[in-house]
Order: structure tokens, then C-alpha cells, then sequence
């Protein structure tokens, strides 16, 4: 039975009959560094010593060099990795956010959280939540990173996150929302989805392609309790109630041919028409597959998409 393979994702991973996973990637660390790369520096820290959970953070060297107090955009991001691979300190994702902090003038905040399936869902929502606790410690100013103390601004806050990731940071601003987390009772700023992660029934039955299939067998893997498969609310948001949504505005990233990208413009849709209060806009990179930007980060593509990111952070008026 150790033996028995339930799942073959090679090169990536293999699921045994025993819930035991192979990653056959090497998951290599990026250790962060005081000493810039593209302007910027980063440092990690521990926001769950009882779960041994750390989170990385980015800031522009322009901001540490400056002897004033100047406030900053605060962006929190969630890696993608469909719940089961990769991790907030790997290559791809200190790449992706020491880019995405040069171009925004942002402090940004990696969480990373526990992977299914040995830890399967909703586990790594509770992390991801604990993360979002720790991290608005800060917002009087005496919490126990000084980076943050000093430069985030609080009352400009982004949600962020690719596939996986922006499905985690979705269900972050619905909480947030739901359980009032600031004390000054503002909501969230503004969310950015790049590829997200959602599904249903209803979009797997419109797509009927193997693809949409294998996306729906990641989900029952990271989530093999769940009763209700795709229609679960924690992958059909579509499905759910979003007039609870914890943020004024929000950009939905969506890839030509991404099969997921359906996904994308249903959430778009749905936020315009279900009473939400926000407003959001959805930009397409035609021609383009699944978190496109990640795999090759020098494109023009890619650039254009980090560009118009980093433009929401920047443009309230949007």
C-alpha cells in the first residue's frame, strides 16, 4: 500500500494510496537579504512559533534609507501552487514579489502557511488567517517588527495572491470582513487576483476539457474531507455570498488560455451584479497560460502585467 501511487503529477509530485506525497521538485530556500536586490531588501520572521509558520518580508532600500517615517502601501501575498507545492521563500516567489515591491514602492508581507495533503484544507486558511492576525498587530505601531511599525500603511491595505493564493486571499477579506480585524473598523483597500483558483461544477461542465478535470483532482486532493467536491465554498466562490467582500476594489488577472480564467471573469461578473459596494475590473493577457508571469518573468507580457499591478496599488481613483 506505501507503495501504491493514487496520483501521478510527474515531474511534480505523486500521491501514494497511504496519503504520503513525493515532491519531486526541490524545493530550494532563497534566504533573504539585507543587502538589495533590485532595490529592495528582506528579511523573514516568525508570525506562529507554536506551528513553526514564518513569512517574508519586502521593503524598498529608498525606505530604509530615508530618516523620515513615510508610509507606504502594505501588500500581503499568498503563494500559489494548487494547496499541495511550493512555498513563500522559494525561487519563483522571492523573484515575484522583490519585482513587484521595486515597481509599486510597496512593503510587502509573503505568508507562507501549510500544504495539503498532510495538511488538508482548511488548514492552511486558519494559517493564512493567523498570518493576517500578526500582521495587524502592527497597526498601532508597537508590534514586533520594526519594518513594519514604521512603514505600512495601515490605512492602505492590499490582498493579493496567484491561483491558490488568490483563492486564500479572497476568503482573507470575506473574514476580514466578517470579523471586523481592525480596530478602526476600515476595510481593505483593494485585492489583486492573478489566476485564481476557483471552481465549480457548472464551469468544469461548460469547459469539458481534461485540463478543467485536473484542476478538479488537485482540489479533491488538497481537500479530500470535503462532502460536496468542486461545489465546496471554499473553491465555488462563485457560488457563495460575496457581498461580504472586505475591500473596496479589486483586480481580477486572467490568462487568455488558462483554462481557469473562466473563473476569473464568472468572479468579476458575480461581484458586479450581487450588491457588492466595490469596484472591480478584470485585465486579460491574450495568448498567455497559467501564471505566465512566474514562469518567465523577463517577458514583456509579464512586465506590462507587474506594471498595471503595480498602478492599482498607486491609483485610488480606479
Amino acid at each position: 500500500m506505501d507503495s501504491e501511487i493514487a496520483f501521478d503529477n510527474s515531474p511534480r509530485f505523486r500521491i501514494f494510496k497511504n496519503g504520503r506525497i513525493e515532491r519531486l521538485v526541490p524545493e530550494t530556500f532563497v534566504p533573504p537579504s539585507l543587502n538589495h536586490e533590485n532595490g529592495v531588501v528582506s528579511k523573514d520572521a516568525v508570525y506562529s512559533p507554536e506551528k513553526n509558520l514564518s513569512l517574508r518580508i519586502y521593503l524598498p532600500q529608498k525606505s530604509v534609507d530615508d530618516t523620515g517615517a513615510r508610509k507606504i502601501p502594505l501588500l500581503v501575498y499568498f503563494h500559489g501552487g494548487a494547496f499541495i507545492m511550493e512555498t513563500a521563500f522559494c525561487p519563483i516567489y522571492h523573484t515575484f514579489l522583490t519585482s513587484a515591491v521595486s515597481t509599486a514602492d510597496c512593503i510587502a508581507v509573503s505568508v507562507d502557511y501549510r500544504r495539503a495533503p498532510e495538511h488538508p484544507i482548511p488548514i492552511l486558511y486558519e494559517d493564512s488567517w493567523d498570518a493576517i492576525q500578526w500582521i495587524f498587530t502592527h497597526i498601532a505601531g508597537s508590534g514586533p517588527e520594526h519594518w513594519l511599525n514604521k512603514h505600512a500603511d495601515f490605512s492602505n491595505v492590499f490582498l493579493a495572491g496567484d491561483s491558490a493564493g488568490a483563492n486564500i486571499a479572497h476568503h482573507m477579506a470575506i473574514r476580514a470582513e466578517k470579523e471586523k480585524l481592525s480596530p478602526e473598523n476600515f476595510k481593505i483597500s483593494g485585492m489583486i487576483l492573478f489566476h485564481p483558483y476557483f471552481l465549480s461544477k457548472a464551469l468544469i461542465d461548460k469547459m469539458e476539457v481534461g485540463a478543467m478535470r485536473y484542476f478538479e483532482s488537485l482540489w479533491r486532493i488538497a481537500s479530500p474531507d470535503s462532502e460536496n467536491g468542486v461545489e465546496d465554498p471554499w473553491i465555488n466562490v462563485v457560488g457563495s455570498d460575496l457581498t461580504g467582500l472586505g475591500c473596496g476594489r479589486v483586480l481580477v488577472m486572467v490568462a487568455g488560455n488558462d483554462v481557469l480564467a473562466r473563473g476569473g471573469w464568472s468572479y468579476a461578473a458575480e461581484l458586479k451584479k450581487c450588491g457588492w459596494l466595490g469596484k472591480v475590473e478584470v485585465m486579460e493577457t491574450k495568448d498567455e497560460g497559467h501564471v505566465f508571469h512566474l514562469r518567465n518573468p523577463d517577458s514583456d507580457n509579464a512586465r506590462r502585467l507587474l506594471q498595471n499591478f503595480a498602478e492599482f496599488l498607486k491609483d485610488e481613483t480606479r
